[in-house]
């Protein structure tokens, strides 16, 4: 049995874009990973004896590649990252085993012994990424998080994030340090209520002053 120290694991935000990814099983809980991927910019190829309706539509719009046959250790060759989403353990082991042997990353759906890389639950709001994970032990409450999250998490915070990467391009291009400012103190000031509000440029405003109070 996998430890839980092993699960703990060290968590990361993996590049996909232009990647070969490759992911084993043809049914929906194949769909939603092959979805995730391709969103990411991912080339994905699937490996499956059967594909579902939801895969056949992907092969069918060109989306993802595919071959309809079992799985064998040489689909891996050349694969960044390989997802097994199959409701037979054997499938499972032998898709962990091989990304094993050419040190492929590989997730196991709903199967943590056979990953060597487990996934989290996420909520996005443009580039603010929200991530919740359990350890393997109980997707169940990641996902009631993540909808808990995603109610109070709305579009103002993807505004919010915009607002204040561009006060920090300029402070940059002031040469300020981006460090030394109160930020804080300027999430602190009802940026948020104004966003909402639909008054960006008084959130904007309200920015600069609380930087221009912390550099005095």
């Amino acid at each position: 049995m996998t430890s839980r120290t092993a699960l703990g694991g060290y968590p990361v935000n993996l590049l996909v874009a232009g990647r070969r990814c490759v992911v084993v099983g043809g049914g929906r809980v194949a769909a939603r990973k092959i979805e995730a991927l391709v969103a990411a910019g991912a080339q994905v190829h699937v490996v499956a004896s059967h594909f579902g309706d939801e895969v056949k539509r992907l092969v069918e719009h060109g989306c993802i590649t595919a071959s309809e046959r079992a799985f064998e250790a040489a689909d891996l060759d050349g694969t960044w990252l390989a997802t097994a989403a199959t409701d037979d353990p054997a499938t499972n082991r032998a898709v962990f085993e091989a990304g094993e042997a050419r040190r492929i990353w590989v997730n196991a759906a709903d199967d943590p012994a056979n990953c060597s890389v487990t996934l989290m639950s996420v909520v996005r709001q443009g580039d603010l990424v929200l991530t919740i994970g359990t350890g393997g032990r109980s997707p169940a409450l990641a996902a009631y998080l993540k909808d808990r999250l995603g109610t109070e998490f709305g579009p103002e915070w993807a505004v919010l994030l915009d607002v204040l990467s561009e006060a920090r391009e300029e402070l940059r291009a002031q040469g300020r340090s981006t460090e030394d400012a109160n930020w804080r103190a300027a999430l602190d000031s009802g940026m948020l209520d104004l966003i909402r509000a639909g008054r960006v440029t008084e959130a904007k405003e309200r920015l600069r002053t609380c930087l221009s109070s912390s550099s005095d």
